[in-house]
């Protein structure tokens, strides 16, 4: 027995969907596309048209000729493209309907419209009944036959709802719907998962409107309708649908070990899951939880031996990775706003908008840890060998400029993180991380300190580290103003015994670059520090010491006179004569102790007191 074909319908006409025009609803390049795709299979399996004057109807496609497996695929993917081309040139023309300059021939394009429209539910029912009898003949899985019924019974619901027979439409949709749930809950990989979830968002609004059409009370309860309806038809509608459910349910169950590997591990934000709703994340996710994986790997053996060029790269890794996700969710964000066609959701559903926010938000919470780490690795490399350093913790001049810049990509990361509206919306995470701003101000200004310190700049010096005192103040009162749990940020913890380190640093380093500066040029702005001379032990003493001025006096033989005692003064006596300035001086200067006479130095004895006699000294 051959083995069994795989033909994913639903997986096929998303990929081509997406990458050829439909992401932006522009129907012709698709259909254009779809020609190129079909004339290629048809060259392929040699069933294109005559090139003579007569006209040759084309071969049917029968899979009895088809023995290899390639060709069985290729002519399954020519029906499909041969839909899906219709189906698109459909869209084209009711788009072109729609135009104001088109009014006078609407008319005309509504009908060519449904022709184009029963041409491609008639290509889709010729592929069901082709994988139908693939399946009977165990050569297709039971996974391709259920994403082919889906397709079809799609195509036939939005066929019935534009010809605006809503109840039909509303069972084939909701018969659809059920089986899109059934192979979401079954699916052994997220991206399969992510698919299913995707066509059955698509198909939603469209539940909702026939439901609103046929004047149903709850028609905004897609899943109640959708349970009530699908249970009553899809026998019905699908020949055996019970036991093609079992079957799959099987085949899935046997793949779950293989394909463990693949399984997308829950996104959680603020306790809830995070549903990704999109394939093309779900494979970008994947990405970024392998290289979260290997980082965790590097962190738990930490490796001492090249072990931070090891982490880097890991972080580099995940970037690179979250970079990727970040591209693919803002094309998705940018696509559903050009378009105007959000789907709708269930309750609890987070849309685009929030994924590309909540990618936005990893990718510069990883870029601030890895900067981190790079100023950890700084700080703890080793200064050059030529130098020996005064101090054992010293760290090379050289490293501080390189740290600022890192601090300053830090501070744009958490900059850009603030304006983020998942940031925005939480005020505890919007104080949280207002503090991480104002501490990393901090932080900055302290190394940039120590760069000016180092070209003996101190009166910058010191007013960055008045900067830097208030960055603190502003820090401790973001903290304050939140709950202290949930301010927490994972990616970047910060504690009171950090802060008040911080702030020990910056006063013991205010009060050395002060002494510093003192020492350099007297703590003045602009003066010469070789102009500068250091005062005297004297005069500085004097400033300090109390010092007995008389007996320096005495011992410098100028000891001032003994005071007299005036005479008692009596009434009887005339007043006294007021002498004149210069009469006092004399006075002074007669009664004042005379200076005495320095003794002579006493007598040299030797060989220098002979050679002075020789030369006529005494």
């Amino acid at each position: 027995m051959p083995d069994k074909l795989s033909f994913r319908a639903l997986q096929l006409a998303n990929q081509q969907r997406n990458a050829y025009g439909l992401r932006y609803h522009d129907f012709a390049r698709y259909r254009k596309h779809c020609a190129n795709r079909t004339h290629r299979i048809r060259s392929t399996l040699k069933i294109t048209h005559g090139k003579g004057k007569d006209f040759k109807k084309l071969p049917p496609v029968n899979e009895e000729n088809m023995k290899d497996g390639h060709e069985l695929d290729s002519s399954l993917q020519l029906l499909l493209m041969e839909a899906e081309r219709a189906w698109a040139y459909s869209q084209d023309l009711v788009s072109q309907s729609l135009q104001p300059a088109n009014a006078e021939n609407a008319h005309t394009l509504r009908h060519s419209a449904t022709g184009r429209f029963r041409r491609s539910v008639n290509w889709s029912t010729q592929l069901l009944s082709h994988c139908q009898v693939l399946f009977a003949s165990s050569r297709l899985s039971a996974e391709s036959l259920l994403e082919t019924t889906i397709y079809t019974l799609i195509l036939n619901g939005r066929f019935l709802r534009y010809r605006e027979d809503f109840e039909d439409a509303l069972i084939q949709l909701s018969v659809a719907r059920h089986l899109l749930d059934e192979l979401a809950a079954a699916a052994t990989t997220s991206r399969d998962q992510a698919l299913a979830v995707l066509f059955a968002d698509e198909i939603g609004p469209e539940i909702r409107y026939c439901a609103h059409e046929l004047g149903r009370e709850k028609s905004y309860d897609i899943d109640g309708i959708v349970s009530e309806l699908s249970s009553k038809h899809k026998n019905a509608l699908v020949e055996g649908c019970d036991s093609l459910l079992s079957r799959f349910k099987a085949e899935e169950e046997a793949l779950k070990h293989v394909e463990g590997k693949k399984k997308l591990e829950t996104l959680i934000w603020e306790g809830e899951p995070v549903p990704v709703r999109n394939p093309e994340l779900v494979d970008v996710f994947l990405k970024v939880q392998e290289a979260e994986k290997k980082l965790d790997v590097y962190d738990e053996r930490k490796v001492k031996t090249g072990g931070s060029k090891k982490s880097v790269a890991a972080y580099d890794a995940i970037l690179l990775a979250l970079s990727d996700a970040e591209d693919v969710a803002r094309r998705l964000k940018e696509a559903q706003q050009s378009t105007g066609s959000a789907a709708a959701t269930s309750s609890g559903a987070r849309d685009m908008h929030f994924l590309y926010a909540y990618t936005i938000f990893q990718l510069l919470s990883r870029r601030i840890q890895r900067d981190f780490r790079l100023v950890k690795a700084l700080l703890a490399s080793p200064s050059s060998p030529s130098k020996i350093q005064s101090k054992p913790g010293q760290v090379d001049a050289r490293v501080y400029p390189a740290i600022v810049k890192l601090l300053d990509t830090i501070m744009q990361g958490l900059t850009q993180m603030r304006t983020l509206s998942i940031v925005d919306d939480n005020p505890d995470l919007s104080s949280g991380v207002d503090a991480r701003i104002s501490y990393t101000k901090a932080s900055r200004c302290l190394y940039l300190v120590r760069c000016y310190v180092n070209v003996k700049k101190y009166a910058e010096a010191l007013t960055l580290l008045q900067h830097s005192s208030i960055h603190i103040r502003e820090t401790q009162s973001h903290i304050s103003m939140s709950n202290s749990d949930a301010a927490e940020v994972a990616f970047f913890p910060l504690s009171q015994l950090e802060l008040g380190q911080l702030e020990s640093q910056l006063s013991s380093d205010s009060l050395q670059f002060k002494r510093d500066w003192f020492a350099y040029n007297g703590g003045s702005v602009n003066a010469d520090p070789k102009s500068y001379k250091k005062p005297a032990f004297f005069n500085i003493a004097l400033n300090y010491v109390d010092l007995d001025m008389d007996r320096l006096l005495q011992r410098a033989g100028k000891e001032s006179a003994p005071p007299t005692q005036a005479p008692a003064p009596t009434t009887s006596a005339p007043a006294s004569k007021v002498e004149p300035v210069g009469d006092k001086r004399r006075i002074i200067e007669d009664t004042r102790a005379a200076t005495p006479e320095p003794s002579p130095a006493p007598a040299r004895g030797g060989l220098s007191s002979l050679l002075g006699g020789w030369w006529g000294k005494n």
